[in-house]
């Protein structure tokens, strides 16, 4: 027990400098969550909190994601006071350059892969020609940059006016924007899993093979398409209005008691909203946005209620590993998911193979795919503690 308290103050001692601990443990719980939910043993075996809502509705999967863009937009105002010195083109050319390394990374897990079981797998017919054009890293390069533009040139009452524009904005798109499909059948207000606007954006513009559900009827859409990237930026907004709150000069016990307030308040409208207009990650809904930034802010709240006044720190020591190097661990985890899918071990992947000869014997389908989850996880903290306490952090 000993050995652990000392382990976890140093990790602690040497969290970099101008850094919020409450944010470097919050955003590495999300990007521990999500690598922790992107690999299971088996993709049949989930236990539902682990899995996304198929459609309207969601599960504490859907909100790790916002969580995250939320965390950016908190970054970005935190950030802002070190950039006095710049101006503001500087920081825009810096901003492009980081929303683009981000997009390329993201395009790069796309590509990184090759069916080696299969014969007759063509990389290019099968990869670089049917390329996913969007994905979670895309999403954050353009929600980021989008971000940072209004955050640069708005104040505190134009940023709110521009994160409620945009959710009006996707509203009345996706309710009154007429569309037809192939047949030439025309549609209008539909919220369906393939038939709404925002899916027919998506087919016509990206392409029915360069999205996530290319089999999608009668419109082939992308999770992280168009369309739901303008609500997105209505939560990275909110997350810099979290942060300005936390900049403010009011009492920390008042800031967490606002935080908890706003947080309960916007999931009881979120979800009383529900009947009249569902909440949806994959359409990233209005009322989606309300929900996820609700918790978000509880959770925030509670975590700088332990950190700060109650003075709890070293549970989070492991979350700030990740958390500090979050980019970094989720192209690396990714990396390591898409080697274990590929290599070919006794007529199937090295992934399937541990999950079936060692895995599932010992713990069963369900607690067997979460135990290779919860392995793979450790495994990954310990490559990146390493780099931790080399004081490695990636910057994009």
């Amino acid at each position: 027990m000993f050995g652990v308290r000392q382990h976890c103050q140093a990790i602690l001692a040497q969290q970099p400098a101008g850094r919020l601990l409450a944010l470097d443990i919050l955003r590495g719980l999300a990007i521990m969550a999500m690598v922790l939910v992107n690999n299971p043993g088996s993709w049949q075996y989930i236990y539902a909190p682990l899995r996304h809502a198929e459609w309207h509705g969601w599960t504490v999967t859907d909100l790790i994601f916002p969580a995250f863009i939320i965390m950016v937009g908190m970054s970005i105002q935190l950030s802002l006071r070190q950039k006095v010195a710049q101006t503001k083109l500087e920081v825009i050319k810096a901003g492009a350059l980081r929303a683009l390394k981000l997009y390329l990374l993201g395009l790069f897990l796309v590509l990184f892969y090759y069916n080696f079981r299969d014969p007759a797998y063509s990389y290019l017919q099968q990869k670089l020609l049917t390329v996913r054009w969007f994905g979670v890293l895309q999403r954050i390069a353009l929600v980021y940059f989008c971000t940072l533009l209004i955050v640069l040139y708005c104040g505190t009452r134009a940023r709110v006016l521009w994160l409620v524009g945009l959710c009006v904005v996707y509203l009345a798109l996706m309710q009154y924007m007429p569309y037809q499909d192939a047949q030439g059948q025309q549609f209008v207000g539909l919220w369906q899993f393939g038939n709404n606007f925002a899916a027919w954006l998506d087919h016509q513009i990206l392409g029915a093979q360069h999205v996530f559900f290319r089999s999608a009827t009668p419109f082939a859409f992308d999770p992280e398409g168009l369309l739901s990237t303008l609500p997105a930026i209505s939560s990275c907004l909110l997350g810099v209005v979290l942060a300005q709150l936390l900049q403010s000069d009011q009492p920390l016990a008042f800031k967490i008691r606002l935080l908890a307030l706003a947080g309960v308040a916007m999931v009881w409208i979120a979800e009383l909203a529900h009947p009249l207009l569902p909440i949806n990650k994959m359409l990233w809904t209005p009322t989606f946005v309300l929900l996820s930034t609700g918790y978000t802010a509880l959770l925030l709240a509670v975590i700088l209620w332990l950190t700060e006044i109650k003075r709890y720190r070293l549970w989070g020591a492991p979350l700030v590993v990740f958390g500090v190097n979050a980019i970094l661990f989720f192209m690396l985890a990714g990396v390591a998911a898409r080697i274990l899918s590929m290599l070919p071990v006794a007529g199937t992947t090295l992934g399937n193979s541990l999950f079936r000869e060692v895995f599932q014997p010992l713990f069963g389908n369900y607690n067997g795919s979460l135990a290779f989850a919860l392995c793979f996880l450790a495994i990954a903290y310990l490559g990146m503690l390493a780099l931790y306490r080399r004081g490695f952090i990636f910057k994009v």
